[in-house]
């Protein structure tokens, strides 16, 4: 694949700049698993993962009213959010790589999270990152459609004043991809979080992504090579 005319990376947050899927994955299926919603590591990821908070609330409530007929808990967000922060402040890490990877890209550069905007940049302020990407840091909470709809990406490329074919997308969840897909840009799976499991890239590339790569140093040698 030809990177060659890209001008601008627009990178997702969770499990691609941060190491914080691992943990949101295992408290969600844990806590799921409590009120008889209990979905395996690759379903759970494929359905789920790179959704905005809303629309990941109102597909688990879906399955639960299937499941149960009866109205999914009110408080889950709450209950979720007191038990998957904690672990957040205590073990949350960047991936490695990120600067390098800015070092050698010479293009601009932007974040396009599902998260809400306080835990955005929340997470890039613990694990030193914020200052990399700011001002250009954009939430979900900016767009009228999460991924897999492209609005996200596309409000990213205005800001950055760069075509949607110009910029290429980092994305580590298969919405992320199709997402990427549909706002006409270029994109490359990510492997490289503690979620990851066997099928990931498969997932990644059934999904529509270019390549997929396991690591930052990896996309900082496929620039590299560019510029050589």
């Amino acid at each position: 694949m030809d990177f060659s005319d890209v001008a601008a990376i627009i990178f997702d947050n969770d499990g691609v700049l941060v190491d914080s899927e691992r943990i949101h994955v295992a408290v969600e299926r844990e806590l799921l698993a409590e009120i008889g919603l209990d979905y395996d590591q690759a379903t759970y990821m494929s359905r789920f993962v790179g959704l905005n908070h809303t629309d990941f609330h109102k597909a688990l409530e879906r399955d639960f009213v299937a499941l149960h007929a009866a109205p999914f808990p009110s408080d889950f967000r709450a209950r979720l959010d007191a038990r998957a922060w904690p672990r957040i402040e205590r073990e949350l890490q960047p991936i490695a790589g990120v600067a390098d990877l800015l070092l050698v890209f010479a293009g601009r550069v932007a974040v396009a999270s599902s998260a809400g905007t306080e835990r955005l940049h929340q997470k890039l302020n613990l694990t030193g990152l914020r200052g990399l990407f700011a001002p250009h840091i954009y939430s979900a909470d900016l767009v009228a459609h999460g991924k897999p709809a492209p609005d996200l990406f596309l409000h990213a490329a205005q800001a950055l004043s760069v075509a949607p074919n110009r910029c290429l997308v980092i994305e580590d969840s298969e919405h992320g991809i199709l997402a990427g897909r549909a706002a006409n840009m270029q994109t490359i799976g990510f492997t490289g979080g503690g979620h990851s499991d066997a099928g990931h890239s498969d997932r990644l590339l059934q999904a529509g992504a270019h390549i997929c790569v396991n690591s930052h140093a990896e996309l900082s040698r496929i620039f590299r090579d560019i510029e050589a």
